[in-house]
């Protein structure tokens, strides 16, 4: 699970978080109102080098 004080950084924590609890990745985009392609650039920048 990720943390941070940033508000932009929280909404996208929110939405991996929110995908690896329902694993189910459309259905957290839909609730989050977020395209499941920025989902997977979020997801592989917080890969290449954390979620700052």
């Amino acid at each position: 699970m990720l943390h941070t004080n940033n508000l932009i950084i929280k909404h996208k924590a929110g939405l991996l978080n929110l995908a690896e609890e329902f694993k189910n990745v459309s259905r957290a985009c839909k609730i989050m109102g977020v395209s499941r392609d920025a989902f997977y650039r979020y997801q592989e920048l917080v890969e290449d080098g954390g979620i700052d």
